[in-house]
């Protein structure tokens, strides 16, 4: 499987899928700090916010990179559940890698405020983005040619997951539980002042942790359904 996975990853890179969301959250990031310093907790989780279309979209370019005959290949050389893991532990590493780069790009553009608390701010900016990767990654699976069978349908799976969370995310009474807490989890950092009570940061960890359960399970459903 590993081997499986690094070969996914591998031809996503060189092929050159990765460079259009690439240089898209470079301009995102570039915007989003330009406006000048605030909080880290502030920073980091809007930047996660951000960061959430971006990696969806990454998981699906990669899960798409490999054409259909080889993907049905990979199911029978390795089987059904190991070929599908190894197509989402390569989106994992893809996605934290450029979390990682996100993390340091306000640093870069000058986008934190030092005179506010900062280790405090970073550690609740890393469990923002570990708390919208497995989001990203299950809503790009689901997007992906091997679920929805066409380009078009996957782009637009994409387009409406992606706008789904960001409009019921705001709204936050509306049916909040049919969308990962993306946009909850930077509204709960959006006040340094006020960092989030212990029993905030546990119920979006366990409703992320839900939400992604059951985002998953579609996904390998509907992976065995249309093998």
């Amino acid at each position: 499987m590993t081997a499986l996975a690094g070969m996914r990853l591998a031809a996503f890179l060189r092929g050159g899928r990765s460079l259009a969301p690439l240089i898209a959250l470079i301009a995102l990031l570039g915007i989003l700090y330009g406006g000048g310093a605030s909080a880290a907790a502030v920073a980091y989780g809007y930047s996660a916010a951000v960061l959430f279309p971006v990696l969806a979209w990454l998981t699906k370019l990669l899960l798409d990179t490999e054409p259909d005959v080889q993907r049905r290949l990979a199911r029978l050389a390795v089987g059904p559940a190991r070929e599908a893991l190894a197509g989402l532990l390569a989106a994992a590493l893809v996605a934290v890698l450029v979390c990682a780069a996100a993390m340091v790009a306000p640093w870069l553009f000058r986008g934190i405020d030092t005179t506010e608390p900062v280790a405090s701010g970073v550690a609740l900016g890393v469990l923002a983005h570990l708390l919208a990767v497995p989001p990203a990654i299950a809503v790009g699976a689901l997007a992906s040619r091997a679920v929805t069978g066409q380009v078009r349908t996957g782009v637009a799976v994409l387009a409406v997951a992606s706008v789904l969370v960001v409009v019921l995310g705001l709204q936050g009474a509306v049916l909040p539980w049919l969308v990962p807490p993306v946009m909850a989890t930077a509204r709960a950092l959006n006040d340094p002042s006020t960092p989030p009570a212990a029993a905030t940061l546990a119920l979006l960890t366990g409703w992320a942790v839900a939400w992604c359960a059951t985002a998953f399970a579609c996904y390998g459903w509907l992976r065995r359904s249309r093998s």
